[in-house]
């Protein structure tokens, strides 16, 4: 199994340790060449207006969901793939949910707590400029912060709104594994 990490924006190496602290290859996905014999990607966290741009520019948005590659969305990379982003589309909709970028708040709101995971148990989470969850459709709620939710999933997708490869724990990467 091979994992790959778009390598546009967001800590891109912290994720990529993460899964090779499991022992799973990983490597950065710059192109759509770098997609070739990949169980699943990681978008991760930054400014979704620019990676989104990008992946289009370089035909890796349509790549992934040619290749119906199951995708954990981290902060930023949540908004890409929702079905919903304040009345637009992601690009990668392949979460049904809805939600509202900067949620929480500027770069001042950010802020870090514990959350409970259905499957993992505690687990720190790190709000960055997060996205706020509006609406789940199909899918399961994982984690909720404030009665909101926080981590959902749908398929082998994941959605989260913080970012779980902050301090370097690796249970979200490796449930994300577990689904592939």
């Amino acid at each position: 199994m091979e994992v790959g990490v778009l390598d546009i924006q967001g800590d891109v190496s912290e994720h990529i340790n993460i899964f090779e602290s499991l022992g799973v290859k990983a490597k950065k996905v710059r192109r759509t060449a770098d997609l070739e014999n990949l169980s699943g990607i990681v978008i991760p966290g930054g400014e979704s207006t620019v990676i989104g741009r990008i992946m289009l520019e370089r035909g890796i948005s349509i790549e992934i969901l040619e290749k119906e590659l199951p995708v954990m969305g981290t902060c930023a990379g949540l908004i890409l793939i929702s079905k919903d982003v304040e009345g637009r589309q992601g690009i990668l909709p392949l979460l049904d949910i809805s939600l509202k970028r900067n949620g929480y708040g500027s770069q001042r709101e950010s802020f870090e707590t514990d959350l409970v995971i259905n499957g993992i148990g505690r687990f720190r989470g790190v709000f960055i400029r997060a996205p706020r969850i509006i609406k789940v459709g199909k899918g399961e709620v994982l984690a909720s912060y404030k009665n909101e939710a926080v981590m959902v999933s749908e398929g082998k997708n994941l959605g989260l709104t913080f970012h779980p490869e902050i301090y370097g724990d690796s249970k979200i990467h490796k449930l994300f594994l577990d689904r592939l």
